[in-house]
């Protein structure tokens, strides 16, 4: 007699689970900038620059949680040249004449067809031991003014 086997086919749920590998990328070093190579609409700069002077500017409004702004416009540059920084409340702090900062990812800001220097939330700026650095106060490429040209396509 033959007998033949049937299989019933079982159901089996196979579960797999992605295990999340960490690696550890390395960061990149920062690539310095200095004064002179900066130009208008960019952004992602690192500088170590000195704070040359500093002012306030007056209050006009308050953030969305109904605190006040503070602002400060400081004269910051290195050996290459010097350019308006505006400095944003906590940033007034460290912003002190004569005091050398690195400027980590900035960006150039366009007020009234002139550059500013400007560290947002991304951004960072901390104390450095001092530069060895004579700050050159002759070049301040905040007094350069732009203006926006349509060029017509051909």
């Amino acid at each position: 007699m033959s007998t033949a086997a049937t299989t019933k086919p079982t159901q089996s749920t196979t579960t797999t689970t992605k295990q999340s590998s960490t690696t550890t990328m390395e960061k990149r070093k920062p690539v310095f900038k200095k004064v002179d190579q900066l130009q208008p609409g960019t952004s992602g700069h690192t500088l170590t620059v000195k704070v040359v002077n500093s002012k306030k500017v007056p209050q006009r409004g308050f953030s969305m949680n109904q605190r006040p702004i503070r602002i400060a416009e400081c004269l910051v540059g290195d050996e290459t040249g010097v350019i308006i920084f505006t400095a944003r409340n906590e940033q007034i702090d460290v912003m002190k004449p004569g005091a050398t900062v690195i400027v980590r990812n900035a960006k150039i800001d366009m007020f009234k067809g002139t550059m500013r220097l400007v560290v947002d939330k991304w951004g960072l700026v901390e104390v450095t031991a001092p530069a060895s650095f004579a700050v050159k106060e002759d070049n301040n490429l905040s007094l350069v003014e732009y203006e926006l040209v349509n060029v017509p396509e051909e």
